[in-house]
């Protein structure tokens, strides 16, 4: 069996690219895109810092600007306005060789794996080492060790018609990986492949993350996979940089709506429309407030609702919720109407938040003829 080539052997020589070890992996600096004939940027002002090791996760519905900044980043597309610095150093102003090393250290996969169809797996892999100059001994000597690092060492002779949407991908990732980049854009590299699949692409970059300290950066529009993998998160919507920060913090209290409502499929920050259209804004008469409660760490599995109807004589009326875990920390988000509370209502807040809680009353419900009459024999 092959040993992984280590970084360092791989860094140095005709595969080396320029830049400086202590800048972060990606700056990206006030950076606006228009295209002629389309109205308003497709990117609008964004700065993002992506710190070395990092899995980044940037996402937003279609049209968000995603793949566009991505393109950026790579220089294939060229800004507007702002900059883009790849390990300190500017690559929006970059051309021909200088831009040629620059790639180099970036490497990326995309969602349709982009491989030769008339060449074998490692005919695949082999070809920027090729366009890099290398010797055909070199070549043959740094081939294996990126098929086994990718799980393909068995498939090195086989044609891309012989290999399923996975395996693919695998070879999109080992070429990506053949000059040894510092960083990995990956352009919806899972939005092809199957559930099942998914998990498996998602496995081999955290191993590949780990193993090598490569920067990774993600776009998608499948929340699992941010939450699966990611560090760190972007919002992007309509161009604009909306929320950013560590992903467990973004997905556990996102602080715009646009976040709230495009992460609501992964965790239960917004309530079906036809729950949500039911409540009021301001209390009236025979109406109960509604609770927003998010759990994070232990408290995810503590009886909550049973200690409020123990402790405060609570009705409560779960309307919304589920538990999920980011980074293998339990996530829970909590909907429901707090029959009863009254006058109680502030310390019943002050109680949530004494135990670690955050808390937020979203609206008020009008109690059903049913609670009335509850409430009323109580």
């Amino acid at each position: 069996m092959n040993a992984i080539v280590p970084i360092s052997e791989f860094r140095g020589g005709a595969t080396s690219a320029v830049g400086r070890a202590d800048a972060p992996a990606i700056q990206i600096e006030r950076l606006t895109k228009r295209f002629p004939g389309v109205a308003g940027a497709v990117l609008d002002d964004v700065s993002l810092t992506i710190d070395r090791g990092d899995i980044y996760g940037i996402i937003g519905r279609s049209g968000a600007g995603k793949s566009t900044l991505v393109r950026c980043i790579n220089a294939l597309e060229r800004p507007s306005a702002g900059r883009v610095l790849v390990s300190g150093r500017e690559v929006t102003n970059l051309y021909g060789r200088a831009l040629r090393t620059a790639r180099r250290d970036i490497g990326m996969i995309f969602q349709h794996f982009n491989v030769l169809s008339s060449s074998t797996v490692a005919g695949n892999v082999a070809l920027p080492f090729k366009v890099a100059g290398l010797s055909r001994a070199e070549i043959a000597r740094r081939i294996p060790p990126l098929l086994e690092l990718v799980g393909l060492a068995h498939k090195a002779d086989a044609y891309p018609s012989e290999l399923s949407g996975g395996q693919k991908q695998r070879v999109g990732i080992a070429r990506a990986l053949a000059l040894n980049p510092s960083v990995l854009l990956c352009d919806e590299a899972t939005s092809a492949l199957d559930p099942e699949t998914t998990e498996q692409i998602l496995a081999l970059l955290r191993d590949i993350n780990r193993k090598l300290g490569l920067t990774i950066v993600l776009i998608t529009h499948e929340m699992h996979v941010v939450r699966d993998i990611a560090t760190r998160v972007a919002v992007l919507d309509h161009g604009r940089l909306v929320e950013e920060g560590a992903t467990f913090d973004v997905l556990a209290f996102p602080k715009s709506k646009v976040a709230r409502s495009f992460l609501s499929g992964l965790v239960a920050h917004e309530l079906p429309p036809v729950v949500a259209s039911q409540l009021l804004p301001e209390p009236v008469a025979d109406s109960d407030p509604v609770l927003r409660i998010v759990f994070t760490g232990e408290a995810a599995h503590e009886p909550i609702v049973a200690a409020l109807v123990t402790q405060f004589q609570l009705q409560p009326n779960i309307l919304h919720g589920r538990i999920d875990y980011v980074a293998e920390r339990p996530l829970g988000v909590l909907t429901l109407v707090a029959g009863g509370a009254g006058a109680k209502l502030p310390d019943l807040l002050s109680y949530l938040a004494s135990l670690g809680l955050t808390v937020e009353v979203i609206g008020h419900a009008v109690r059903s003829a049913v609670t009335r009459r509850h409430s009323a024999a109580g």
